[in-house]
């Protein structure tokens, strides 16, 4: 927390500026009124998202290319206008913000703000390259005022509220996961803003698949995860959902379960001093019920869990040890020997012609 409260009043002004620059990205404050200035600015982390409140006298806000110049790193902010109104500009734009609106801006950018009066405003700040969305759509949503009376907007600006409320409260795996829901939705917005027409559906899906199998691989150990889950955290369809992967050859159900195998196989195959037993690496990657894991994982790799672990020490006819194959579907030559066959594992009965 950062107050003017207890600093003298000829000192206020540049305390501000120092510590609005501090806690956010370099930029310019001048104060709209001559009398006494006072503003706070509370800022926490959760990950790699910034989570800050800042409740401030009149003033208006410039960040100029000079100041941009001493910043090393490109990052994404959303403004939550909680009381008080602002003038935004960016990108030749200009927006009327009122209490309740959302306001996306480039920090690589030029931009202005003005409030007329004594406001509070929730700043959210993240790595640009996290978003994962195209600059151009970036650019075609800065400059504008989102309202959140209905849509999208409705529903992510309680969320956001509650999160910048609460930031400090969460411990750090929990904090991680949260960041990457809010990157999830920082990027629907941006796509939903950015076509509001439908165009470049194909943009679109791709970085909506990309965003829901970044999801999965982040969540693998929830043994809840499910296409329900994945479904409502990113506010589509299950329907939906199923549809953006019937070019993947895949399902999202299969998905989740290839991928858990796959950090099992690793998992058991690891070197190292203390060996998990092969029930605590199955819970490790959401699997709840043991003989469900090892039925999946023999179907997958043609042997059970521990006979896996135990390949890691085989060793082949060159005397080097044999290889650990982590795509589910093949199986090392050290097993398909100790099997009678070299062959790959397709999870299939043989054939009985």
């Amino acid at each position: 927390m950062l107050t003017t409260a207890s600093v003298p009043d000829p000192d206020k002004v540049a305390y501000w500026n120092n510590a609005v620059s501090r806690a956010l990205v370099p930029m310019t404050v001048a104060p709209r009124d001559d009398g006494p200035f006072n503003g706070r600015i509370a800022t926490d982390r959760l990950g790699y998202l910034q989570v800050s409140t800042m409740e401030a006298d009149a003033e208006r806000v410039s960040r100029t290319p000079a100041l941009i110049a001493r910043s090393s790193e490109a990052l994404v902010a959303v403004g939550v206008q909680v009381s008080g109104t602002a003038t935004f500009i960016q990108d030749g734009r200009r927006a009327e913000v009122r209490e309740g609106d959302l306001v996306v801006y480039d920090t690589t950018r030029p931009y202005f703000f003005d409030y007329p009066q004594r406001f509070t405003a929730h700043v959210f700040q993240l790595p640009r390259h996290m978003l994962r969305v195209p600059d151009s759509d970036i650019r075609q949503v800065t400059g504008n005022a989102i309202g959140t009376g209905d849509g999208f907007g409705a529903m992510l600006l309680p969320f956001l509220a509650t999160l910048a409320s609460s930031a400090e409260g969460y411990p750090p795996a929990v904090a991680d996961r949260l960041a990457g829901n809010v990157v999830d939705l920082f990027a629907t917005l941006i796509a939903e803003r950015a076509h509001p027409d439908g165009t470049d559906t194909d943009t679109t899906r791709s970085h909506l698949l990309m965003r829901v199998r970044d999801h999965i691989n982040r969540n693998l150990g929830d043994p809840n995860l499910s296409p329900e889950g994945i479904a409502r955290t990113h506010r589509i369809s299950v329907r939906y959902l199923h549809r953006l992967f019937q070019g993947e050859a895949t399902t999202v159900g299969r998905l989740i379960q290839q991928r858990r195998l796959e950090e099992c196989s690793r998992e058991l195959a690891r070197r190292g001093g203390t060996t998990p037993t092969v029930s605590a690496v199955a819970q490790r990657w959401g699997f709840v019920n043991p003989a469900h894991f090892s039925r999946a994982f023999r179907a997958a790799y043609g042997v059970s869990p521990r006979e896996w672990r135990n390949l890691r020490t085989a060793q082949d006819d060159g005397g080097r040890s044999a290889a650990v194959i982590s795509a589910p579907g093949t199986v090392p030559r050290a097993a398909a020997d100790a099997r009678g066959a070299d062959r790959p594992v397709t999870g299939l009965p043989p054939s009985r012609a």
